[in-house]
C-alpha cells in the first residue's frame, strides 16, 4: 500500500489522499478507514470527513466502490492487479489527534484518513509526500534518497506516524546516548531551545533510567502553540502530538511560567507512554482493530501509571521542585476527590466504559477518571511497596518487569499483551506478598480512597485535608524537632 498525500487547495481545508494497491489477486478487494485511534478509546468515526470517494485501475478507468459499512468499501477489480483509490478529507479541526490544513500548514495524523486494504495490514508501506524548498517536515524519518518519501514496516506503524509540513517550524534536537529527541515547534512564538533542551534531557534520562534503554532510535516531540488556551496530547510509537496554549505566555522563561510547566508535564507524561501502552500494552489491543472497539480493563494501567510518573520523573530529576510538585500532586487530588469521588464505577469498569464516554462530562456521580484516581492507585502502590521493603523496591520494579515480560521485543520477537492477572502477579512479584487487598480496594472497588491515600503519603510527611464545604488540599505535615 502506497501512499501520496498532499492538499491542492488548502483554503478548502480539504486533503487530497491517494492509495495505491498492487499484486491484487481476488476479484473483490475491500478497503477500511479506522473508526478510531490509539490514545483516546472512543469511535470517531472518521469516514464523517470524506467528501468524495473514488477507485481507479491502472489505465484510469473507474471502478465500482460501494460503501458496505459506515467506514468500509467493497471495490469490483474486474480482474486488474493494481488499483488507486482517490478521496479528499475535511481537516478544519485543530486538536492533537485531529489533522488541519490551511494556507500555512499541512497537519496529518495518518490514522484519520488513511484506507487499508482488509488482510493487507501487516505489509510494508510507503508515503510520499510535497514539500517546497523553504518548508521543513516534521515528525516523519525522510528517506535520505528522496526527502518527500517515508516508508513504514507495516500500516500500524504509518497511521502512529503525525507529521506537520511547514515553513513556520522551529527546530532543535538532544541526544541521550545514542538517542536522538527532536522538538519541533509550530506557532507565533520564541522558544528558549537552550532552557527546553536542558529540561528536557533531565527528565528523559531520568525516564531511560528507569526502564535500561529507549524503545526507539529517534523521537519527535511535536508541539503546535496556539493563539488561545488549549491541553491535549497524543503518544505515538516513536512521536508525540501536542497542542498548548496560549503563546501570549511565550516559552522565553519570562513570566507568567503556565505554558512551560504545562509542556514540560505533558512532555513528560507522553514521553512515558513510549514504553508504558505503545510497547507495554494489554492484551485486549494486540493488535489494534480499526473496525470497533477494543475493550480493556486495564487503561488505569496505561493512563493512570503514565499520569503519576509523568510529575515523578518531573520532581526525581530536577526539573521540578518540590513546591511545583506538590502543586501537581494537589490538582490531581482535587480533579479526583472534588469530583469522583462518590461515582459509582470501579477504575475497571470506567476503563471498559472509556469507549461508551470516558472523554465527555457524562451523567452525574457515574465514571472516575483512569488519569487521576489511577495516578492515586499507582501511588498509593508505590508508597506500600517502598514501604514494605525499607525502600528496597518501588513501582519502578514493577514497571521494570512488564517492560521485560511484554514490552521488550528482540530479535524481533512481537510484543506480548498483559492481561489484568499479569498485572497483578507482577506487583504481588515485586510486593512479595499477595495483594488482594489492593486490588478489590483500589481497582475493582468502588469506596473513596481518600483515608487510604492519607495513610500512604504521611510516609512523605504529606496529607490531604477537607474544608467545611468538602474540597480537598494538599499539605505538608509539620515535623516537630526532638530536643
Amino acid at each position: 500500500m502506497n501512499y501520496k498525500i498532499y492538499s491542492k487547495i488548502k483554503s478548502s481545508h480539504f486533503i487530497d489522499v491517494e492509495c495505491e494497491i498492487d499484486n491484487i489477486t481476488s476479484e473483490t478487494l475491500e478497503l477500511q478507514l479506522p473508526a478510531w485511534r490509539p490514545g483516546r478509546y472512543e469511535l470517531q468515526n472518521f469516514a464523517k470527513n470524506i467528501q468524495n470517494f473514488e477507485v481507479f485501475d491502472q489505465k484510469g478507468s473507474q471502478l465500482k466502490a460501494t460503501k458496505i459499512t459506515k467506514d468500509r468499501w467493497k471495490i469490483i477489480t474486474d480482474g486488474v492487479t493494481i488499483i488507486t483509490a482517490k478521496y479528499n478529507y475535511y481537516a478544519n479541526v485543530i486538536n492533537a489527534g485531529s489533522s488541519y490544513v490551511d494556507e500555512n500548514m499541512l497537519y496529518v495524523n495518518p490514522v484519520n484518513l488513511c484506507v487499508y486494504a482488509e488482510g493487507r495490514i501487516n505489509e510494508k508501506c510507503k508515503l510520499e509526500i510535497q514539500i517546497t524548498d523553504n518548508e521543513q517536515v516534521a515528525g516523519l524519518n525522510i528517506s535520505s534518497e528522496n526527502k518527500n518519501i517515508a516508508c513504514f514496516n507495516d500500516f500500524y506503524h504509518l497511521v502512529d506516524s503525525p507529521f506537520i509540513i511547514s515553513t513556520n517550524l522551529k527546530h532543535d534536537f538532544y541526544s541521550v546516548g545514542k538517542f536522538k529527541f527532536n522538538l519541533w515547534f509550530e506557532g507565533d512564538f520564541n522558544p528558549d531551545f537552550k532552557r527546553i533542551k536542558t529540561d528536557f534531557k533531565k527528565f528523559t534520562k531520568e525516564q531511560i533510567n528507569v526502564f535500561g534503554g529507549f524503545p526507539e532510535k529517534e523521537y519527535h516531540f511535536i508541539t503546535w502553540i496556539l493563539p488561545i488556551p488549549y491541553y491535549h496530547g497524543v503518544e505515538h510509537r516513536n512521536s508525540t502530538m501536542q497542542v498548548l496554549g496560549p503563546d501570549s505566555q511565550d516559552l522565553d522563561g519570562s513570566p507568567p511560567e503556565e505554558l512551560y510547566i504545562d509542556l514540560l508535564g505533558l512532555a513528560s507524561h507522553e514521553l512515558f507512554h513510549t514504553w508504558n501502552i505503545c510497547k507495554i500494552r494489554p492484551l485486549e489491543l494486540l493488535p489494534y482493530d480499526y473496525t470497533k472497539e477494543n475493550y480493556f480493563q486495564t487503561c488505569f494501567v496505561a493512563e493512570g501509571l503514565t499520569t503519576y510518573y509523568g510529575d515523578l520523573m518531573l520532581y526525581r530529576s530536577g526539573v521540578f521542585d518540590k513546591i511545583q510538585y506538590l502543586k501537581e500532586l494537589e490538582a490531581c487530588y482535587k480533579r479526583h476527590f472534588d469530583n469522583a469521588d462518590r461515582a459509582s464505577q470501579s477504575l475497571v469498569e470506567s476503563s471498559w466504559d472509556l469507549w461508551l464516554d470516558g472523554y465527555s462530562q457524562g451523567i452525574p456521580d457515574r465514571k472516575v477518571s483512569v488519569y487521576h484516581k489511577g495516578a492515586i492507585a499507582a501511588q498509593i502502590l508505590d508508597l506500600y511497596i517502598q514501604k514494605k521493603s525499607n525502600k528496597t523496591r518501588s513501582l519502578d520494579h514493577v514497571m521494570q518487569l512488564l517492560w521485560h515480560r511484554f514490552g521488550k521485543s528482540s530479535n524481533g520477537t512481537p510484543l506480548r499483551g498483559y492481561s489484568m492477572k499479569d498485572y497483578q502477579d507482577v506487583c504481588e512479584e515485586v510486593a512479595e506478598e499477595n495483594l488482594d487487598w489492593y486490588f478489590e480496594k483500589c481497582i475493582l472497588g468502588k469506596d473513596s480512597l481518600f483515608d487510604l491515600l492519607n495513610n500512604y503519603i504521611q510516609l512523605i510527611d504529606l496529607q490531604i485535608v477537607k474544608n467545611e464545604i468538602g474540597l480537598v488540599s494538599l499539605e505538608e505535615l509539620k515535623i516537630e524537632n526532638e530536643e
